[in-house]
């Protein structure tokens, strides 16, 4: 009754089961490794963080470049405040406001951005503190710069800043930029402090869901194919048997147009 199994037919068809079946457990087994990686990787980051606000501040040269290892770690430069620029469209606790980021000229000529906190509302400029004059030490959390997509499109009025980054500060400074930017402890006047925030591709975020997602698709693809190769095989052991009865023909059955005619 299944001699079909030997037919070329049904060689293709089980070839295509033996491999699509293990690509479709590696692919799931794959997805849900990233999902796993992306739940270990945000419990270190919690406690790392929850590390970071009791260490002492390093040097900021010590923890450049910033990466998942020294995103978030306090550091702690010193120089003049220059420039300030205010960032507009920034949450914090669920409220809409503007960050104040200043520019720290350190010894060496570089420059790097320091949020000074944030305010609530839209940008304006007469209700920010003045920065510190004179010789300043800052110690904060260290960020890496924002990619695009963090913060506001281009276009915005003079003095106010879309994302802190180096590639932004470019045109807008007259000197080098560090490639990362600090969040000061302690905020001035009616500031709040700005918290650090988690590394990219790190933490419970869509991405890691959307692995979670995959991994589930995949094993239903893998499921899919052990039915219909059964449901296949269930069709033409029928078929094979009806035949050797005589109550069908010994020819695959042929499909119908709704007018009854077969197919040319």
């Amino acid at each position: 009754m299944y001699r079909f199994l030997l037919t070329p037919r049904w060689w293709g068809i089980n070839v295509f089961v033996v491999l699509a079946i293990p690509f479709c457990v590696f692919m799931g087994s794959w997805q849900l490794s990233r999902f796993e990686d992306r739940v270990k990787d945000h419990r270190s980051e919690t406690e790392q963080s929850a590390e970071n606000k009791t260490a002492a501040a390093r040097p900021l040269a010590s923890l450049l470049p910033v990466d998942k290892e020294t995103s978030g770690k306090r550091a702690r430069a010193t120089g003049r405040y220059g420039e300030q620029l205010l960032v507009p469209d920034r949450e914090l606790d669920g409220k809409r406001g503007f960050y104040v980021v200043s520019m720290l000229r350190t010894d060496d000529g570089k420059a790097l951005p320091v949020v000074r906190g944030w305010l609530p509302g839209d940008v304006d400029p007469d209700r920010v503190p003045a920065a510190p004059t004179g010789q300043v030490t800052v110690t904060g959390a260290l960020q890496a710069s924002e990619s695009p997509g963090s913060g506001t499109a281009g276009g915005l009025p003079k003095g106010q800043l879309g994302m802190i980054s180096a590639a932004s500060l470019v045109n807008l400074v007259p000197y080098d930029v560090y490639d990362a930017w600090v969040t000061v402890d302690r905020a001035d006047g009616a500031m709040k402090p700005v918290p650090a925030a988690a590394p990219q591709g790190t933490g419970l975020d869509l991405k890691a869901f959307q692995n979670l997602g995959y991994t589930g698709e995949w094993f239903v693809f893998a499921g899919f194919v052990v039915f219909m190769w059964f449901r296949l095989l269930r069709r033409e052991a029928e078929f094979a048997r009806d035949a050797a009865l005589g109550l069908a023909p010994e020819t695959a059955p042929v499909s119908y147009d709704d007018a009854g005619k077969a197919p040319v």
